[in-house]
């Protein structure tokens, strides 16, 4: 009997043994491409003295409501739970986390999390949800403190892949420029909007409107399009602004950029300081975020795959005394990953894809012939697309440049999803459909502009309710709620002109050229809404692996249309 007791112990420390070699010899095959990044994450965070929070999917409704302008969409599943309480399956982590924590002095909070959130698809009216992996600092907050945060989002995005890239931004930068304008509300969102999208044309017109000075218009623009790595940073940001006297009489803008530089010497000489660029384009809700802001790329995803920053304000609307930082990986965008190697935390799990063409999308019809004209004398021609043939795609090897022939209106579709990197689209349809994308040049091709029109004659009677034919709903109703116009849209796909000829609407609001249409059917121009032309767009995510090849054709093709 003794030695039976003393046998089962050990048989069982051998079992034990034997499990441990099996969970070391796993077959990680079987692992899907997020679990394996979340394993890698997880270890990441744990080894920097982050604890993981668990949550549970639901969460009041109320907590929502009152912070729903932080959320990427308002849309959110509800339901009532047994004791009549509207409850909500969580769209957001970070929410759940500031609720949980404490407001201590002196105290610091690090939590890490693997989550599934619950959030409307942009582009349909259904949901989904999605794993998200971060990370969360709360208290009083350090310097230490922020750049950890910072080189654990840069490590997270070099754990997935070493071809990525984590662009910083000080929000007080941009705010502190933008706050002191002697301009509108309105033209003060513009500007934050034109610095979102690279979009310096309409930022000097914009300017110009407002009597904005000359040079601080310029170091608006600069900053815009300023895509540096951190080593060239400091004199860049001090180039740029020194013309305008900002650094000397703007206290908030001196210890933005101060705070920044303190930032940037932490960093400087870090192993992921490679993967580093600065770029003020990156921007978040100023209602919320302030500070420190950072969002990430890896070559090959054309969305974000990172994203995450400072939102101090957002705990202070909260009644929160603490300062908070963190950031959220995006797995589901990491779903169609291709070239996965095994797990092992020690190395990569995405490999590197072979050097890429540059990706061109080009409008069908005589306005995409001028637009090859101009990338051809910019040095990125392609003989092949001249030729008579039903090919669909061109390329240029020596030039490593590959077009392609699309209707117009889904160019933007085309680069906003990565298929290509650049193109070319009209204003129009950039208003329309507000792709997420960098529009980067006017090519003052393409001219006509977006009215409204009305049979000759024609008496707006503001006391009843304005119906307008459009193929353009969403710049119709923007336009219209600008000067608090009700109306009624009808949304025509053929010939618009002829809805206010029939009694259909009382207006239209659509695209005029020459008008000859218009007089021809006894219509005109009420309202001129906006100018319209051709413009060079970019994917926002191509843009951080491609910037000198882009920039070089912005370079060359500017100098074709100033």
């Amino acid at each position: 009997m003794v030695q039976a007791d003393t046998e089962k112990p050990l048989m069982t420390l051998t079992k034990i043994n034997i499990y441990q070699e099996n969970i070391m010899n796993f077959d990680t095959s079987v692992l899907r491409n997020d679990e394996k990044i979340i394993y890698t994450l997880r270890s990441l965070y744990s080894r920097h003295g982050y604890n993981q929070y668990k949550m549970s999917q639901f969460e009041e409704y109320d907590l929502y409501v009152k912070n729903k302008d932080f959320l990427i969409s308002d849309r959110i599943i509800t339901f009532t739970d047994t004791n009549g309480k509207l409850m909500a399956l969580k769209p957001d982590v970070t929410l759940s986390i500031i609720k949980s924590s404490k407001d201590e002095a002196g105290l610091v909070q690090k939590l890490y999390y693997n989550e599934n959130v619950y959030r409307a698809e942009s582009d349909s009216q259904g949901f989904k949800e999605i794993m998200q992996s971060g990370l969360e600092c709360i208290g009083d907050l350090t310097e230490k403190n922020i750049s950890e945060v910072v080189i654990l989002a840069a490590q997270s995005l070099k754990a997935i892949s070493e071809n990525s890239i984590l662009e910083i931004s000080h929000l007080g930068i941009i705010a502190s420029i933008i706050e002191v304008l002697d301009a509108s509300d309105d033209s003060k969102s513009g500007i934050l909007r034109c610095i979102n999208e690279k979009n310096t044309d309409t930022l000097r017109t914009i300017c110009a409107d407002e009597g904005i000075s000359d040079t601080i218009t310029e170091a608006l623009c600069r900053l815009a399009l300023l895509y540096v790595k951190i080593d060239e940073a400091t004199m860049k940001i001090t180039e740029i602004l020194k013309p305008s006297g900002l650094l000397e009489t703007n206290a908030a803008l001196s210890q933005s950029v101060k705070d920044l530089e303190i930032l940037i010497r932490d960093l400087d000489g870090n192993e992921i300081e490679d993967i580093l660029r600065i770029d003020f384009s990156v921007t978040s809700d100023m209602k919320y975020y302030n500070g420190i802001v950072f969002s990430g790329f890896i070559n090959g995803i054309p969305n974000t795959v990172l994203s995450g920053g400072q939102y101090d304000k957002l705990m202070k609307k909260i009644g929160r005394k603490s300062r908070a930082l963190g950031f959220a990986v995006y797995l589901d965008v990491l779903e169609r990953l291709e070239d996965i190697k095994a797990f092992d935390p020690t190395s990569n799990i995405i490999v590197p894809k072979e050097e890429k063409y540059l990706n061109v999308a080009l409008p069908k019809g005589r306005l995409g012939e001028k637009v090859y004209e101009m990338f051809a004398k910019a040095g990125f021609e392609c003989p092949s697309i001249l030729e008579n043939n039903r090919k669909l795609i061109f390329e240029n090897a020596e030039r490593k440049v590959r077009y392609f022939w699309a209707k117009p209106s889904d160019v933007q579709i085309y680069v906003e999803r990565g298929a290509a990197d650049i193109g070319v689209a009209g204003k129009d349809i950039l208003l329309e459909y507000e792709p997420d994308i960098y529009e980067l040049l006017d090519l003052n091709i393409g001219k006509c502009r977006m009215c409204v029109a009305a049979q000759k004659g024609f008496k707006d009677n503001p006391e009843r309710t304005l119906k307008v034919a459009t193929k353009f709903s969403n710049i119709a109703r923007t336009y219209y709620s600008s000067i608090d116009r009700d109306i009624d849209i009808v949304h025509l796909n053929g010939s618009i002109e002829i809805a206010p000829i029939l009694g259909l609407t009382d207006v239209i609001v659509d695209i005029v050229e020459t008008g000859t249409t218009l007089k021809e059917n006894n219509l005109e121009v009420v309202e001129t809404i906006v100018p319209i032309s051709a413009r060079l767009i970019a994917n926002k995510a191509s843009y951080k692996f491609n910037s000198e090849q882009i920039m070089k054709i912005q370079q060359e093709i500017s100098k074709m249309v100033r």
